[in-house]
């Protein structure tokens, strides 16, 4: 009994401890919180009440930790097959990669090489189809000179004999024809007699009595004629057969580039199909090697860890029922009548355990730890603390709320960090890498679709995003106007008040004090009553005061004024015995002054107080506003870069699936994924780090503040 004792009296003062800070942390968060929080009626009851509620918690955890060791203990029974099964896969998985992986290699090498070979073997056809264009142009070119000399020479000898057969020889011999067959007759191939015989003719013919020997002119004309004829009808086979011979080297050598292109194109695609099946090879080798090693050592350490568990967990049990055993015997103590009957005559029930946390204190607290931030949802928090009509329940589930979407919204950017950057890269690697590969045109397709899904249902998120802000600022201006309201209402009813008592003093004043009672300003008439009053006459009557009691003093509240007693009321009886002289009560008016005094000291500083409360209240208000125009502002310039990308994006998309087969086509559908992608990510990657530093700000903010408003004191 003796050790029994004291160990039950520390744990009890342990437990009570504990359920003093968190009896503040639950007076805090209480819908119904007004200036001062304390426990109500029978607080011993309450006490016992709570600690029973934190029995029932640790049992609960102790049955939930149970399912956890036993599903653990499961895995360490059964695990160990599941273990060695994938060990054993990944030994016969990875002789298969590795062999599959020089294969492909192997392959790649073979398709270098073969792209190689092919694009000289085309560049060689291009370059001969060159060269014999180039000499068929040239033998055309001295086809077209050679036939055209022998059509002209031709058709003057055939004129020369039609002149000289019709004996009109001295008239050929004056035409420009006669040089030509002169020329022919120097250049030709003719014996020499002929020669001789055409010279006599075309140089003697010019004097008079000239005989001509037109038959054996004629005949050597003819003979001339004919030797022409002949030379160019041979020259026109030439031709013909030289024309035949380049028509059949272009068009063998274009079915040769044509054959050589296909290749090309047809092994380009396999060569970065090939390329896509090497590095995922070689990614799921290296996947395939790490999980092999990693399970190999958890095999290994398979025993050591579930031995390891098993000792936690014993421990975790043991410490447990400790704090069962403690639990229980503090609310033994508690309980007890003997204990109930000494805290009912030792301990008033109202003030056992008495909190003094203002809510004020507790909010500008919370609103200091949130302050920092420029994020305009936590200006919404904090604007909601400051309004006194949002308990801290509702405040704490926005925090909530806000943690949990700022945590999203950190999960939604590393996501989105990854996606870009490995667009980024797959997609520069490709522009560098890829000339015409019409597969990898069909998955920038497929990414491009891709982009255009999420950028509309980022769009929508961005509307719905605005629509949220819009919302939250009507709501926030509703609960401006309301606060507003309410403090002008209180001002008109403590200036009130304060000329209410101030009209009390003086009349206090005139009695008691004489020295310092102030009369009431004289009546000012208006021109005409003055013009009456200095006539003679009477002035006019004055009006009785109104306002509460007839003072004066008038507020926006219904005051219900004093029922008078009408004319027709009975006289009263005749007064009684009256009393002697009068003894006035001046020191007691002293204090009743003094008292009005502090009620009109109390009355300005309430209103100082309110004052600058309606200030800062103000202030925040325009400064959620701000920064929610800010937001939306920068929110509707994302939608409309969005868009543009978008519509960039579609049009891309447009484009390449019309041209997806041309080289052309393809590297510009590729440059706009890049374009569109580094629009969507660049700003997004530039400013990642500082975007999380800020978001895990806030958040250490908003825990803060629970803490705080839960009751936790950070001073």
């Amino acid at each position: 009994d003796n050790e029994v004792g004291p160990r039950l009296f520390s744990a009890a003062m342990l437990s009570l401890r504990v359920l003093v800070v968190a009896c503040v942390a639950a007076s805090c968060s209480g819908a119904g919180l007004r200036g001062r929080a304390a426990l109500s009626m029978n607080p011993i009851r309450r006490v016992v009440t709570m600690m029973q509620g934190m029995q029932k918690k640790v049992e609960e955890e102790g049955k939930r930790d149970q399912e956890l060791y036993d599903k653990f203990m499961c895995y360490c029974t059964t695990g160990a097959a599941d273990l060695a099964a994938s060990v054993q896969a990944a030994e016969t998985k990875m002789p298969a990669v590795t062999s599959a992986l020089g294969e492909a290699t192997a392959q790649k090498a073979q398709l270098e090489i073969d792209l190689v070979q092919h694009k000289t073997d085309r560049a060689e056809a291009e370059d001969a189809i060159k060269e014999a264009m180039a000499l068929r142009e040239k033998a055309a070119a001295i086809f077209a000179k050679a036939s055209g000399d022998y059509k002209t020479n031709i058709a003057a000898t055939g004129k020369a004999i039609d002149l000289i057969s019709k004996g009109a020889g001295g008239i050929f011999l004056q035409t420009n024809t006669a040089a030509i067959v002169r020329s022919l007759t120097i250049n030709m191939d003719l014996s020499s007699a002929d020669r001789d015989m055409m010279s006599s003719f075309l140089s003697e013919g010019q004097g008079q009595g000239y005989t001509p020997q037109s038959g054996q002119i004629t005949g050597i004309l003819k003979q001339m004629k004919d030797t022409m004829e002949a030379d160019l009808a041979d020259i026109t086979k030439t031709e013909e057969e030289s024309k035949a011979n380049y028509e059949g080297l272009v068009a063998a050598k274009e079915k040769e580039i044509a054959a050589n292109s296909k290749a090309i194109e047809e092994k380009t695609q396999r060569l970065g199909e090939t390329g896509v099946k090497i590095e995922e090879l070689r990614e799921d080798l290296e996947d395939t090697s790490a999980s092999y090693e990693e399970d190999k050592k958890f095999l290994v350490d398979l025993d050591k860890n579930c031995a390891t568990k098993t000792e936690e967990y014993e421990v975790v049990k043991k410490t447990r029922a400790e704090e069962t055993l403690a639990i229980a015997e503090t609310i033994k103590i508690l309980n007890d009548d003997d204990a109930l009957e000494l805290f009912k005559t030792t301990l008033p029930s109202s003030s056992l355990l008495q909190v003094t946390v203002k809510d004020k204190e507790v909010r500008h607290m919370a609103i200091k730890a949130l302050r920092g931030s420029h994020d305009n949802r936590l200006d919404f928090i904090s604007l909601a603390l400051r309004g006194k009509k949002v308990n801290f329940d509702k405040v704490l589930s926005m925090i909530d709320e806000m943690v949990t979407l700022l945590g999203k919204e950190q999960v939604d950017d590393d996501d989105k960090q990854v996606y870009c950057q490995k667009d980024i890269d797959a997609n520069e690697d490709k522009n560098k890498e890829l000339d015409l590969d019409t597969s990898d045109l069909e998955k920038a397709i497929e990414e491009t679709k891709a982009f255009i899904e999420t950028t509309t249902e980022e769009l929508a998120a961005l509307a719905a995003g605005i629509n949220a802000l819009d919302k939250s600022v009507i709501k926030a201006t509703d609960q401006r106007k309301a606060e507003n309201e309410e403090y002008k209402s209180t001002m008109a009813q403590n200036t009130a008040a304060k000329e209410l008592l101030g009209v009390a003093k003086n009349r206090l004043n005139k009695f008691y004090n004489p020295k310092l009672h102030v009369e009431a300003p004289k009546r000012e008439f208006s021109a005409e009553d003055r013009i009456a009053v200095n006539m003679g006459g009477t002035p006019p009557p004055t009006e009785a005061p109104g306002g509460i009691a007839g003072t004066g003093v008038e507020v926006f509240v219904q005051v219900r004024s004093h029922a008078q007693r009408s004319d027709d009321v009975a006289a009263p009886p005749p007064p009684p015995e009256a009393v002697g002289a009068y003894m006035t009560k001046g020191q007691e008016s002293t204090g009743v002054l003094t008292l009005v005094d502090m009620l009109v000291a109390d009355l300005d500083k309430e209103m100082q107080e309110m004052d600058v409360e309606e200030k800062d209240a103000q202030n925040d208000y325009e400064k959620y506003v701000q920064d929610s125009a800010d937001k939306r502002a920068q929110d509707s310039k994302s939608i409309a870069e969005k868009e543009s990308a978008k519509a960039d994006s579609e049009a891309a998309l447009g484009k390449a699936e019309l041209d997806k087969k041309s080289k052309v086509k393809e590297s510009y559908a590729t440059a706009m994924i890049l374009k569109d992608l580094h629009l969507e990510c660049d700003w997004l990657i530039s400013n990642f780090e500082m975007r999380k530093e800020a978001r895990v700000g806030e958040i250490d903010s908003l825990k803060k503040a629970t803490a705080i408003l839960s009751g936790a004191d950070f001073a």
